[in-house]
């Protein structure tokens, strides 16, 4: 009988090799700093940052798009010249941008027409093409329909975010924490606190610290025009807002397929100035620029940490800064996109510096 050998054939070879590149891009970098953000000592209470912003790609979504490449390749859906299309806020696409051109393929990022210019520039230096969107809730439709129109392959990271990285560790980014964690004074943290785009890292995180029998507990944190809350308020899945999210990164007008609510232990609704406040003083703390993201992260940080705090309890708690300010300086740091958007920070900001004083909260 004739033996069928296809996997020497130039396309599984191409694929072979692409998987190679992809993975040595992750064993060529240095895993990500944990850094801790100043909180008075008396507190007993400790506050991290994972700073994902030292990717190749200035980002968290620099690990969601090597998972998501690594996973489409294994499945058969990339090929040599294959165009890669994608649907996002900014980050995910000029992360995926990098890793198209690393194996060669055109990609498009369809996004908001809302996405900062800085982003767009981002992922045209990635060689990348940007096709803006007027309606954001449109963006995932545009997006199938243009990696139809084009022969392409739709990279959908709101659907396989939650599926493409290994939840049980292979250095994902719950494992880093916790091996980065452990010689700390209070090594397995209280909560790990992340906002939700996509929904995959708070279901990694959510996985593995039930994986690996840890006490941690996950609190998502979500921003203004957002689905997720109210969905999981109401235990609701169909809930759709219908706007786009002013927190680039985070929030999504419907609930995506990735978000996993059963591994949430709480959701924190954090208002768009509470977001920009926390995210403007840990700049000024830290001596750098971070993005908007982190700020919401921090903002959920701090009223955890309150509540800690007047039940007398001791700890740590885990949150990301996810990418740098300078993506933003003409929108977040930008006091007359502020006034155009109607956001008024003094009273957040007053929130966020009474906190760090006193570790009351009035959030």
């Amino acid at each position: 009988m004739e033996q069928l050998d296809r996997c020497c054939d130039d396309d599984r070879a191409w694929v072979t090799e692409a998987i190679t590149r992809v993975v040595a891009d992750a064993n060529r970098s240095a895993d990500t700093h944990l850094l801790p953000f100043p909180l008075p000592v008396s507190w007993g209470i400790d506050l991290y940052l994972k700073d994902e912003s030292v990717h190749p790609t200035g980002s968290l979504k620099h690990r969601l798009a090597r998972s998501l490449f690594l996973y489409a390749l294994s499945n058969g859906w990339i090929r040599s010249g294959t165009t890669i299309v994608e649907a996002s806020s900014g980050s995910t696409a000029i992360s995926e941008a990098y890793f198209a051109r690393m194996l060669g393929l055109p990609f498009v990022a369809v996004m908001p027409a809302t996405t900062s210019k800085e982003k767009c520039e981002l992922i045209e230096f990635q060689g990348g093409e940007c096709h803006l969107v007027a309606d954001p809730s449109q963006v995932v439709v545009e997006a199938r329909w243009l990696a139809e129109d084009r022969g392409g392959h739709f990279m959908d990271q709101f659907t396989y975010a939650e599926r493409a990285t290994d939840w049980r560790g292979n250095n994902n980014i719950a494992e880093s924490i916790f091996q980065q964690m452990s010689l700390e004074r209070h090594p397995v943290p209280n909560w790990i606190v992340v906002g939700a785009g996509t929904g995959g890292t708070s279901a990694t995180i959510g996985r593995y610290v039930r994986y690996q029998r840890h006490c941690t507990k996950v609190c998502v944190v979500d921003p203004e025009n957002s689905a997720f809350y109210p969905a999981y308020e109401t235990a609701d899945w169909s809930v759709v807002t219908g706007k786009g999210s002013r927190i680039e990164g985070i929030g999504r007008p419907r609930v995506e397929p990735s978000f996993q609510p059963a591994v949430v232990d709480r959701m924190v609704r954090v208002p768009d100035a509470g977001s920009l406040a926390a995210m403007r003083v840990a700049s000024e703390l830290l001596g750098r620029r971070v993005g908007g993201s982190t700020g919401t992260n921090l903002w959920g940080a701090f009223g955890l940490i309150a509540k800690m705090l007047a039940q007398g309890e001791t700890g740590s708690v885990v949150t990301l800064l996810c990418d740098g300010g300078e993506r933003y300086a003409n929108t977040y740091y930008d006091d007359h996109w502020l006034a155009e958007q109607g956001l008024q920070l003094a009273s957040p900001l007053g929130i966020v510096r009474h906190f760090l004083t006193t570790g009351d909260w009035q959030g």
